[in-house]
């Protein structure tokens, strides 16, 4: 006898622990929001939030270039400059860290474990926290930036180093190692081939996040933009502020647009 239609087709079976995180998650979210103070809003919240959306949409053009002082192109020159350093230091330094995690690579897993614990403990000090220890080393200058931008980036682009190497082809490695070929040779033809086009991809990516964590380093005095951004608030000079901003929006976006461009054609 053949099967009804509602016999063949099962309705699936309701988990008995849906309720239950339903009610976890509800439970998170309300303590979330009591946990946030609500004092209320200060009488002079809407004349200075004009006072700001005036300034914003009114810029100060004259900031843009000035002979004789720090004006938006060096600042964003600066942000610039940072960004590429902590980038090409991060990006040399990872790469070993990146092959000693890699677990295809090592002949004991204790080894690469290790690996990806060192890069695990430096990708977890923010890069703000890095840049404070750095100014109080080397002075509030733009060296402290790159300094925590180089090294705060190894933890993360060691990782994605890392997974990369894992997953590359084993066919090339095995017939050279098959041929008698020693270890450099493996790596210089077999290993650097393949893994070279995603290195390049992940560290213009990671540019990218580096040129968004410059303008902040400014502002506790890492250099860039952000160190007039933080005067002109502090000022409160709203269109010098929205000129910043207009600037920092402009520098991103193209940013943006060529690296994925750029990364469109590596991968």
């Amino acid at each position: 006898m053949s099967k009804s239609w509602n016999d063949t087709i099962r309705k699936p079976k309701k988990s008995p622990y849906r309720w239950i995180i339903i009610t976890v998650i509800a439970a998170v979210y309300v303590w979330a929001i009591a946990g946030v103070p609500f004092t209320g809003i200060k009488e002079t919240a809407g004349q200075i939030s004009k006072a700001i959306l005036a300034g914003l949409f009114s810029p100060d053009w004259g900031y843009v270039y000035l002979p004789d002082g720090e004006d938006l192109l060096r600042g964003l020159l600066d942000t610039l400059a940072i960004s590429v350093l902590g980038t090409v230091i991060s990006t040399v330094i990872c790469v070993p860290f990146a092959f000693w995690a890699a677990s295809n690579l090592s002949r004991s897993k204790l080894i690469s474990g290790s690996g990806k614990m060192v890069l695990s403990v430096i990708r977890t000090f923010p890069e703000i926290i890095m840049a404070l220890l750095f100014i109080k080393a080397v002075g509030p200058v733009a060296f402290a930036g790159v300094l925590a931008l180089g090294l705060h980036s190894v933890g993360m682009l060691g990782k994605l180093f890392a997974d990369e190497i894992e997953n590359m082809d084993k066919g090339p490695v095995e017939a050279l190692t098959a041929c008698g070929a020693s270890r450099l040779q493996i790596l210089w033809f077999a290993v650097l081939p393949q893994v070279l086009p995603g290195f390049l991809s992940y560290m213009l990516y990671r540019f990218e996040i580096n040129v968004r964590s410059a303008t902040i380093l400014g502002i506790i005095g890492a250099g860039g933009i952000g160190t007039p951004l933080i005067f002109a608030l502090s000022s409160r000079s709203w269109d010098r502020v929205g000129i910043i901003l207009l600037g920092i929006i402009v520098m991103i976006t193209l940013i943006d647009w060529i690296s994925g461009a750029l990364r469109k054609k590596l991968v």
